[in-house]
């Protein structure tokens, strides 16, 4: 096998590289800068050249560690040809195109196929086994259109300032809550951001993607006009002492896991907004088929459901266990999602 999973993560023997490690090795590819795909300790990091600056933010001290290659560039390691290529499912983000003696291997890691002006669209790879994450792998899962999606917050947000209330908008720092600003009316109120999403922000802003007037919420900072306010803060910071400087608001989370009603009681919160950076059922089958592979291995979501779909329609198909987490439904955050 040209990829095969270790105790370290997906290992190419080849060309003696991982591809998105979680734990440190010398040589690793990274298919974007989300956490369980970025791990702090390798030697060596290839990303995307659009998200570089995000990855050495991410990685500290060890920035300088972070090499880049522009999408569609093919670099040659041990004969083994490496590729990047636009996954979008945030800036920077990439599938990973392996091939060698003839046999090609993609890898999607986190993808979306929805339209998102602020990372570069997904493209199918043409590839002869897909590794492919399938974290909505259910038939439920079906987005509404994210015009639609943004005409419902925007209507949100306008009826929480007619009222005086503040309107707490909750999304990851990465990824997400650009995507939010990005669909935001300012013409409603002002936007304030939580620390973490400014930062993230700002590093998506030097990269050249046009980014709404935003004002970072600092601790000691009040404003009368906060209760007009949109505040974008990643959900970790719910329920805590940081939202309560707003006063009267309401509260609303943005995820896929939202268009199931269940998920939108447990998160406790007022309103939530279907919005995912993942493909959905319909969007996931239509992925696989444009790669033209006859082999594929789900991983990170509904597993069970894609194996048994594509068996049925004639690919070759088995789960392949990893330790990536999609999108999560819940306030487990690192520490630069949890920053005030």
């Amino acid at each position: 096998m040209l990829l095969r999973v270790t105790d370290r993560g997906l290992w190419c023997e080849p060309a003696q590289l991982y591809i998105d490690p979680w734990a440190p090795v010398d040589r690793a590819v990274i298919t974007h800068a989300h956490s369980d795909h970025l791990r702090f300790g390798c030697g060596q990091y290839l990303v995307a050249a659009p998200g570089t600056a995000l990855a050495r933010t991410r990685l500290g001290a060890h920035g300088d560690r972070v090499q880049s290659v522009a999408y569609g560039e093919p670099v040659t390691v041990h004969g083994v040809r490496i590729s990047l290529h636009p996954a979008g499912h945030i800036l920077g983000s990439a599938q990973i195109r392996v091939e060698h003696r003839g046999e090609v291997w993609v890898v999607s890691g986190d993808y979306k196929t929805d339209p998102d002006p602020t990372c570069t669209p997904w493209e199918p790879v043409r590839c002869h086994t897909f590794i492919t994450e399938c974290t909505f792998g259910l038939p439920i899962y079906r987005w509404p259109s994210t015009a639609q999606v943004f005409d419902e917050i925007n209507a949100w947000w306008r009826a929480n300032a007619a009222e005086g209330r503040a309107s707490l908008l909750y999304g990851y720092s990465l990824g997400k809550a650009q995507r939010l600003l990005a669909g935001l009316d300012p013409s409603i109120g002002p936007i304030l951001t939580h620390g973490a999403v400014e930062t993230m922000t700002g590093l998506y802003r030097d990269a050249g993607i046009t980014m709404p007037e935003t004002t970072y919420a600092t601790v000691d900072q009040r404003d009368p006009a906060w209760s007009r306010a949109i505040v974008i803060a990643p959900p970790s910071v719910d329920g805590g002492t940081w939202v309560r400087r707003f006063g009267p608001s309401a509260a609303a989370f943005a995820s896929g896991w939202m268009l199931v009603r269940g998920a939108r009681r447990r998160r406790g919160v007022d309103r939530g907004f279907t919005l995912s950076d993942h493909v959905d059922w319909p969007q996931l089958l239509a992925a696989i088929d444009a790669t033209g592979a006859q082999r594929v291995l789900p991983t990170h979501g509904f597993t069970g459901p894609v194996v048994r779909w594509l068996r049925e329609h004639g690919l070759e198909a088995d789960a392949l266990a990893t330790r990536y987490e999609g999108e999560r439904d819940d306030a487990a955050v690192d520490e630069t999602e949890a920053g005030s």
